[in-house]
């Protein structure tokens, strides 16, 4: 059976085919007959309590120029859709929070969003973590740089992040020696207005940062690690990384499994989990990448099976 499948994501023109997971999401939608409909948040709007969006109709080619094509462009009641695939990329801000809230009403009205709006609020990709205490690296979740300092002369070396950011971006890490400890507390917190995290330096990094795909509640068995270059040390393929696929080990496979367990009965159909060593790091639902990389090196449909999860779902 066919049915009408949106996606809402930064602008389409800027995405590189062979990488995304958003296109290749498009091209297995298509491929079982689905109609693909194109929007950003900036085209939906409310109308007397009921959520609409301008998009546009396509048809995609799996090739690195010219691979969409408009069909029609309409404005239509977000409900007129049967799934709402959120591929907004982060930050959460606003914007995204209202789009959420838009994406509720549909919900009410019977269109299947992915995943649930509920949960992309409730959740932020990096405290999502805190509710598996047992799989993280020493963590604390501060505005005050009294405490950043302090866990820094507990650990000695240390990593400091926004808690909204992405790609690797404003990552420091904090050696034993302490050096612009203070300045990069000021700058993090905003001068202790807002919330960071903090981390225990993991040299385990050096044999990448894995992200770990997970659908409907199932770990896909290959990864990809992300190797920090040179002397970096984020392995975010945004920072410069390089991708290297491989299986999951057994020791990340029960760690995955633990924590995949909980996610369809929270909405939550696709998820990707990032680790270092061990221990988990994020835990990302707003929209997970590295589907194109994995697929490539080994004889998987990630797509496939997600999309699996979703005709169940809407049978």
């Amino acid at each position: 059976m066919s049915h009408s499948i949106g996606f809402v994501m930064d602008p389409i023109d800027s995405i590189n085919t062979k990488k995304d997971t958003s296109f290749a999401m498009m091209i297995e939608a298509q491929s079982r007959g689905h109609r693909i409909f194109y929007l950003q948040i900036s085209d939906m709007y409310i109308d007397s309590g009921v959520p609409y969006a301008r998009m546009q109709q396509i048809e995609v080619t799996d090739q690195a120029s010219d691979f969409y094509n408009v069909i029609d462009e309409v404005d239509i009641a977000l409900s007129s859709l049967n799934v709402i695939m959120m591929r907004k990329d982060p930050p959460v801000d606003s914007q995204f929070i209202y789009a959420t809230h838009m994406f509720s009403l549909a919900q009410e009205a019977g269109t299947l969003i992915v995943n649930d709006p509920q949960a992309l609020r409730d959740f932020n990709e990096k405290l999502f973590t805190s509710w598996y205490p047992d799989f993280i690296p020493s963590t604390v979740v501060t505005s005050q740089k009294s405490k950043i300092k302090a866990f820094h002369a507990q650990h000695k070396d240390i990593i400091v992040k926004p808690l909204d950011g992405m790609g690797g971006t404003s990552i420091f890490r904090v050696k034993e020696d302490g050096v612009n400890l203070g300045v990069i507390s000021e700058i993090i917190t905003n001068n202790e207005s807002v919330h960071a995290m903090v981390q225990a330096y993991m040299p385990e990094i050096k044999q990448g940062d894995k992200r770990i795909l997970l659908v409907d509640g199932e770990v896909i068995p290959y990864c990809l690690a992300r190797l920090p270059s040179g002397n970096e040390t984020r392995g975010n393929l945004a920072a410069g990384g390089t991708g290297e696929p491989q299986k999951v080990s057994d020791e990340n496979m029960k760690v995955a499994q633990a924590i995949a367990k909980d996610m369809p009965a929270r909405g939550i159909l696709f998820v990707g989990l990032d680790m270092i060593g061990n221990k988990v790091t994020e835990i990302n639902i707003t929209s997970p990448t590295c589907v194109r990389e994995i697929e490539a090196a080994f004889d998987v449909n990630i797509c496939g099976k997600l999309f699996d999860a979703i005709e169940k779902r809407i049978a």
